[in-house]
């Protein structure tokens, strides 16, 4: 009844461990409901004894300062243990930019999404009950180079650029954590890999197009993961970089030419997330409020 893509949220109820999935189209979820991996885990925490439920706050076309947003406004009365944070590299430091006129509200954001964003740049959102293809791409090879070439900037070494977005996703990130903190709800960061960190027939094809000449020690794939990643630790924040994971993994994880995971890639996910949190509440790390 809010717009979000899950189940009725409901009051809280006793020895039920909560966790809020807060992200952008990753987590509302470009696959089916039962295959997105906010889904996925709960259901595997759920078939490993722990009382656990997971609700997706998802909203597609937003960036860390909603993130934020969404936690102060609405997250924060969810009664939540656990914020399950999830960053995409792709364009979530883009998205730490100031705000346009349209983001400052979300329904005029929404439509904004609607209209301009989401054909060039979101794929299909899939919502309710439609008939879905994991294996049918969504732009053409032209269109999906020009998106990933737009992104790619941020895995040039010296850009001068990625410092002051790094800087901006961070002041978001560390707001977050002190909200949580403030709250005793633990938070984890999920750090989500863009496809052209992790395919490297499609890294060809972008080169080759648009950087031909470029000397191969001035890029690396893993810069804006690895450097995001190590000043999460410094600040103290939980995060699971999950680029390592999905890099050292045959078989293809997102969907043909649309920048979000297929099934098996939200598969990938939830299997790594799940780990993690089943381990730490298993060790009493992860205690409920």
């Amino acid at each position: 009844s809010q717009g979000f893509k899950d189940e009725e949220f409901s009051d809280k109820k006793e020895n039920v461990y909560r966790i809020l999935g807060i992200g952008d189209s990753f987590s509302f979820g470009v696959v089916p409901y039962k295959y997105n991996y906010l889904t996925l885990i709960e259901s595997q925490l759920h078939a490993a004894d722990t009382n656990v439920e997971v609700l997706n706050m998802g909203i597609p076309s937003i960036g860390p300062k909603d993130y934020l947003s969404l936690l102060v406004k609405e997250g924060l009365a969810l009664q939540p243990d656990t914020v399950l944070l999830s960053f995409f590299v792709g364009n979530d430091f883009d998205d730490s930019k100031k705000r346009k006129l349209h983001e400052y509200s979300y329904i005029a954001s929404l439509l904004h999404y609607i209209i301009n964003l989401q054909p060039k740049y979101e794929g299909r959102i899939i919502h309710k009950k439609t008939e879905y293809c994991d294996a049918c791409p969504t732009f053409s090879s032209k269109q999906y180079l020009k998106i990933e070439y737009s992104r790619s900037s941020i895995y040039l070494v010296n850009n001068k650029k990625f410092p002051e977005k790094l800087k901006h996703a961070l002041y978001y990130l560390k707001q977050i954590k002190n909200i949580c903190k403030s709250h005793s709800i633990n938070l984890i960061v999920v750090i989500i890999p863009d496809e052209l960190q992790i395919n490297q027939d499609l890294l060809r094809e972008v080169k080759g197009a648009y950087y031909p000449d470029l000397e191969e020690n001035k890029w690396d794939t893993r810069l804006p993961s690895r450097l995001l990643s190590n000043e999460l630790d410094k600040s103290g924040i939980t995060n699971i970089d999950l680029y390592e994971y999905f890099s050292n993994s045959s078989g293809q994880f997102y969907r043909p030419r649309d920048t979000h995971w297929n099934i098996a890639g939200n598969q990938m996910a939830a299997n790594i997330i799940q780990e993690h949190i089943h381990k730490h509440l298993a060790s009493g790390e992860y205690t409920g409020r």
